[in-house]
């Protein structure tokens, strides 16, 4: 499995990104995907996660903002991101695993697979 994520850059606070998670393998359909970001000198901080049943979680930080989305015809997770904020600022990462638990979902060392950050930066 590899995860390929892409879609940040630099925008102004209020404006809206739309980040894409790129899954590779036979997988996708029966996954848990996730995205986690990592602030500046700050630990990795979960985001959210949609299960193979779509059913999806998010941080209360993100809540109301942000949608996680997925198209299993493409193999790709999305994490629309709007009314965004300088504090969004980090890197984002997208993550996936083949079992989940709704107590663990937030929790990085739950996912097995990890893709290649990329960075979102939200000026003021």
């Amino acid at each position: 499995v590899q995860l390929q994520a892409f879609g940040g850059g630099l925008v102004q606070a209020g404006n809206s990104l739309r980040l894409s998670c790129k899954y590779s393998g036979r997988t996708f359909s029966s996954s848990a995907v996730g995205w986690f970001r990592q602030p500046p000198g700050k630990e990795r901080e979960f985001v959210a996660t949609i299960t193979w049943r779509d059913g999806t979680y998010y941080a209360d930080s993100v809540k109301g903002r942000f949608i996680i989305s997925r198209d299993n015809t493409k193999n790709t997770v999305y994490l629309q991101m709007d009314s965004l904020k300088p504090e969004d600022t980090a890197v984002y990462y997208c993550a996936a695993d083949m079992t989940f638990s709704p107590h663990t979902v937030r929790i990085g060392n739950s996912y097995r697979y990890w893709g290649q950050g990329t960075q979102v930066t939200v000026s003021s």
